[in-house]
């Protein structure tokens, strides 16, 4: 189900434009508004979770979805090395509240990463 107040259920709605780079049924990939690398995109469920805090034991369909776009799209892109991390919670760094796991790549990335 959506929130109607969730950034990211708008550009699943297609209320807010994004930069599809790839979509299923369940999941939207999309090139981040503030890139941290030159390739930075974010990959979300079409339904509302708040965070992986929130995903049940019976969401591993979802994950693994999301898992196979975003290695989809580091493929695509020809990227043989990045990252894939996701923020839960404010302290962690989450600023919307919806699943999303990010992709970053293209270039050196340091350790740790905070």
């Amino acid at each position: 189900m959506a929130d109607p107040e969730c950034l990211f259920c708008k550009i699943v709605a297609g209320d807010i434009p994004s930069e599809r780079v790839h979509e299923d049924g369940e999941v939207i990939v999309f090139r981040d508004i503030a890139p941290r690398a030159p390739t930075h995109v974010l990959a979300i469920p079409r339904r509302h979770v708040a965070s992986v805090a929130d995903l049940g034991d019976d969401d591993g369909r979802l994950l693994a979805a999301l898992f196979a776009a975003l290695r989809r799209v580091a493929t695509d892109t020809g990227l043989a090395d990045y990252r894939i991390v996701t923020n839960v919670g404010p302290g962690a760094g989450q600023s919307v509240f919806h699943l999303h796991f990010h992709l970053l790549g293209g270039r050196p990335l340091s350790w740790p990463p905070g």
